[in-house]
């Protein structure tokens, strides 16, 4: 049976309130108004009620960009996040594609990484692909292990740097390339990790143009990714995809992790309104 996941330690970030394909959030002193297509049902607090709060709204200019409108400021601000025994710093701004630097949902996901990476010991590596601003790789750098972090954006490696830097952490190591081209390299090479985290797009643009469309890609990114992993190792997949049911995700990973246990989920935000917003699909072994 497909269950939700909520993430329970967030002290620095609420969802408020969500509908007519949005979302009012609040993250440390800004609270942000920003599209969110899954969100198809009518807000249960008043445009008035969200105007009122709103720090900052994002309007849409076409398919993916688009442009802040701020009260105050839009200068660079930062948020924590509690782990069993550490935290991490991550830097937050406005960007022209709506995202600010965290999907927050996905402390869910970096909780179970945490424990996870804590659970192999300072020997083992793990891998994290299409890595973002590396909230994944900080969990799994902060319980000890070796980070391999892979982005095909060198700005955002840089991003991810950065937050490194804040959480006091070192020794990341930093790839900006195709995901796709790096693991098929680590395969050649006869490479393990105990880890592999993946955070896919559902589409994107390589370093030199490649076009990604997940539906296309995924069945051959997780055929080298089965090639990679250790008998024993962890994977978290999460998926964010309109076009993708949990039973498809299930499906993909019976094929290539026959022998292992799959658990399939959907990862969601439970508003201050009661809603619950689902936010992708994640399939953890």
């Amino acid at each position: 049976m497909i269950k939700a996941i909520f993430p329970v330690h967030w002290k620095e970030y609420e969802l408020i309130d969500s509908g007519n394909g949005m979302k009012l959030e609040q993250f440390g002193q800004h609270v942000l108004s920003r599209p969110e297509p899954q969100a198809i049902w009518s807000p249960r607090l008043s445009q008035a009620e969200w105007d009122k709060m709103a720090s900052g709204s994002f309007a849409q200019q076409g398919s993916h960009k688009g442009e802040w409108k701020l009260k105050g400021n839009g200068i660079p601000w930062f948020i924590k996040y509690g782990l069993e025994q550490d935290s991490i710093k991550l830097k937050l701004n406005f960007t022209q594609f709506k995202h600010i630097g965290i999907f927050p949902e996905q402390a869910a996901n970096w909780d179970y990484i945490y424990t996870q990476s804590k659970a192999l010991g300072a020997k083992a590596s793990v891998l994290n692909l299409f890595a973002y601003t590396g909230g994944a790789s900080l969990a799994a750098k902060a319980a000890g292990v070796d980070v391999v972090h892979v982005d095909s954006i060198k700005q955002v490696v840089n991003w991810a740097n950065e937050n490194q830097e804040l959480s006091k952490q070192n020794g990341i190591r930093w790839v900006v390339e195709d995901a796709l081209k790096f693991v098929s390299r680590e395969v050649k090479r006869g490479k393990k990790y105990q880890g592999v985290i993946l955070d896919p797009p559902a589409y994107g643009i390589g370093t030199k143009g490649e076009r990604w469309k997940l539906e296309e890609k995924l069945g051959l990114l997780l055929e080298q990714v089965a090639q990679l992993l250790d008998d024993k190792g962890f994977l978290v997949l999460n998926v964010y995809s309109l076009g993708l049911s949990p039973y498809i995700i299930q499906n993909l990973m019976t094929d290539y992790f026959p022998n292992r246990d799959v658990d399939i989920s959907e990862l969601c935000l439970r508003s201050r309104t009661e809603q619950i917003l689902p936010l992708g699909i994640v399939a953890r072994i």
